[in-house]
């Protein structure tokens, strides 16, 4: 496992208090009136959000399904990868790939979402990928239950969390490191959500981008826990305070709170942009008369239980109609809305609520990483009257 270096110095875990006091400020927020900085551009263009009209399939196609590549994407020759198990167990395992294609497959459908989903949207802005709300997709993930592989390792008594390493290296806030993140060992044996060690994505290999040959699928949780390039499982019997656990991924107000560790996907309902758009500020123009809205909606805290649309921004909301069931009990559910569109300008809503009461904000609670976002989606629509409907 590689450690932390400091550029200019080295540190290991066992010197994190020293190292934490020195990189443990959160990222700076953008300035008023500052805008997107070419940095902000050049993470955009490497990071790419799923078109919103994708939210019309059920599964969505790996191309279009969002990406976060923190550093470089690995190259990993046909051949050449394997997964070591170690660290706090009595069988250590070596697993290439047929060693871990010889182990029963499971495939879970599995919505994903970046945690900074919804950041660009916030005032103050936090300066780092500048997502709007289209960092989320949904895929098949076929691979082998992680618990199936720590059981087989056998761990020992007094393990407290599972660090999962992946293949990606670079610098962030100045520390050198592999991308790693950790689970507490309940989450990481548990049954549900079953973590999954995967290595299909809607039935073929995973594309590059998207973790190739393996990688961490930890349903319900955004994001930053689904490590790519999986390369290292290993048990602790301490608890894992690496970068990406301790000091980035923590919801705070102020540069100086500690903050509370971002884990399960907030509620959220998205509504598939109805009528044809503007090019440059895609507002959706749509005829008078009968409009089918449509959109999918889930949540990582509890199964959705309903879905709320607002035409008249927000002055009032009415029951949308929610399909699906548990089948897919870690992925999104389809919603429709029948709206009668009238000439004029119109801002469109839907807001997601969960079986324990969980629902988006009005207005958002701010936080410095710009993490957890689940803000009511506002959809401005124009509606042609009868000679431009012409």
């Amino acid at each position: 496992m590689t450690a932390w270096r400091r550029l200019g110095g080295k540190a290991d875990n066992a010197g994190m208090g020293h190292r934490l006091d020195e990189v443990s400020a959160p990222a700076r927020l953008a300035e008023p009136e500052e805008g997107i900085s070419q940095e902000e551009l050049a993470l955009a263009a490497r990071n790419h959000g799923m078109p919103l009209e994708a939210l019309r399939y059920d599964v969505t196609p790996p191309g279009l399904h969002y990406v976060l590549t923190h550093y470089d994407i690995p190259y990993v020759p046909e051949g050449a990868w394997e997964l070591v198990v170690g660290g706090g167990v009595r069988r250590p395992l070596v697993l290439g790939m047929d060693e871990l294609r010889a182990y029963p497959a499971v495939t879970r459908r599995v919505t994903l979402e970046c945690a900074g989903n919804g950041r660009a949207l916030l005032t103050p802005r936090p300066v780092s990928q500048p997502w709007l709300v289209e960092a989320v997709g949904t895929a098949e993930w076929t691979g082998v239950p992680l618990r199936v592989l720590l059981t087989e390792a056998g761990v020992e008594p007094g393990a407290v969390d599972v660090v999962f390493t992946g293949a990606d290296h670079g610098v962030e806030r100045g520390v050198e490191q592999d991308y790693q993140r950790a689970l507490a060992l309940d989450v990481a044996m548990g049954g549900e959500p079953e973590v999954l060690v995967a290595y299909e994505m809607n039935g073929g290999p995973l594309p590059p981008q998207h973790g190739h040959p393996v990688r961490l699928v930890v349903p319900g949780w955004y994001g930053m826990a689904h490590v790519k390039w999986l390369r290292e499982i290993r048990v602790t019997d301490t608890s894992f305070t690496g970068f990406q656990q301790a000091v980035a991924y923590r919801l705070r107000r102020d540069a100086g709170d500690e903050g509370e560790p971002v884990t399960r996907i907030a509620p959220r309902a998205l509504l598939i942009p109805p009528g044809f758009p503007d090019f440059m500020s895609r507002t959706r123009v749509v005829r008078p008369g009968a409009v089918t809205l449509e959109g999918r909606a889930w949540s990582g805290r509890a199964p959705v239980t309903g879905v709320e649309v607002s035409t008249d921004a927000e002055r009032s909301w009415c029951a949308a109609d929610l399909d699906g069931g548990d089948e897919h009990r870690w992925a999104w559910r389809p919603w429709r809305f029948a709206w009668t569109a009238t000439p004029g300008p119109h801002v469109l809503s839907a807001r997601a609520v969960d079986a324990e009461g969980h629902t988006q904000p009005l207005d958002q609670p701010w936080n410095r990483g710009g993490f957890a976002n689940n803000l009511v989606q506002r959809v401005p629509v124009l509606c042609l009257d009868s000679e431009g409907a012409g």
